[in-house]
């Protein structure tokens, strides 16, 4: 037989398939860009709160980018139409791709019907990062806040998603909590349909 057990050669990267591939990244690499990403956004703000939103824009087309290979990968070019089908896909889905494992937890807000929080006990992003004291409340996952709002967005599901700390007893770094905070809309469709 001919060719087989050839391995097929392709002129241009644009030809290669997107479901093959690598999919892991150094950690060390990784650790070293978004160090830089934040330390070049340090030199071009103010203050914490817009150094953070600068970090959420970065996430946020990222997060654009992720949803739509995902959908490609793994859905056959479908997206999730309910909330909890987006927030589970979220929580299982996209952080395994991102992060190796999924989320450590995926809650409801008990104060509000908008609200869902994911929460990580050593997120990613804030491992290897030590703040400064006259930065006191900067949280570098506002970079993955923008990363869940850039998924959510594209996937239909409009959202104010931000980063915050949690102290945990016993612990000395804080956990961290992605608050998903939906827009009305969202809700009167999920009432529609459901």
């Amino acid at each position: 037989m001919i060719g087989v057990g050839k391995i097929k050669q392709y002129g241009n990267v644009l030809d290669k398939p997107l479901n093959k591939g690598k999919t892991e990244v150094s950690l060390s690499a990784f650790a070293f860009l978004f160090s830089e990403l934040v330390q070049y956004n340090q030199t071009q703000v103010d203050n914490i709160g817009e150094l953070e939103r600068r970090l959420e824009d970065a996430g946020y087309a990222v997060g654009a980018r992720v949803l739509e290979l995902l959908c490609h990968r793994d859905k056959g070019n479908r997206r999730e139409t309910r909330l909890l089908g987006i927030l589970s896909f979220v929580h299982s889905t996209v952080w395994k791709v991102l992060f190796g494992k999924v989320a450590d937890s995926l809650e409801k807000g008990t104060e509000h019907e908008d609200e869902y929080m994911i929460s990580e006990k050593e997120l990613l992003v804030n491992k290897f990062i030590s703040i400064p004291k006259d930065m006191g409340t900067f949280n570098c996952g506002a970079f993955v806040a923008g990363i869940v709002r850039g998924v959510l967005d594209g996937a239909g599901f409009p959202a104010v998603v931000t980063a915050h700390f949690v102290p945990m007893e016993g612990q000395q770094r804080p956990r961290t909590t992605i608050l998903i905070k939906f827009a009305e809309e969202v809700l009167r469709r999920e009432a529609r349909l459901g």
